[in-house]
């Protein structure tokens, strides 16, 4: 009974606790002039597609952090697949994406 209790607490608890970052930082590549970071996500034994578009403004350095609803279970996988969906971002925000000048946000 206690071991039943540990697990539901474990369930409910565990939801506020940052989700595991992948080991070593994979190269990043770059796309219409921003630098784009895989940074994908280990949930169990599956990865979450999640990464970040850089862009250098003068002197700074502006973030843009996104995370997605797919999963993988191959780390090639979601690298490929996260350079893919930055590369949309890119694409279909254009100057907008940078255009507040916010340091760092989530897309």
């Amino acid at each position: 009974m206690a071991s039943f209790l540990s697990n539901l607490l474990s369930m409910f608890s565990s939801g506020n606790a940052p989700a595991a970052k992948t080991g070593p930082e994979i190269a990043p590549q770059e796309h219409a002039g921003c630098l784009i970071y895989p940074d994908p996500i280990k949930e169990g034994s599956q990865y979450r597609l999640a990464g970040r578009i850089e862009k250098q403004v003068g002197e700074t350095v502006l973030v843009r952090t996104f995370i997605r609803a797919d999963m993988f279970t191959s780390m090639d996988d979601v690298v490929e697949s996260t350079f893919r969906k930055a590369r949309q971002i890119i694409d279909q925000n254009g100057a907008s994406l940078f255009a507040d000048g916010a340091p760092e946000r989530a897309t």
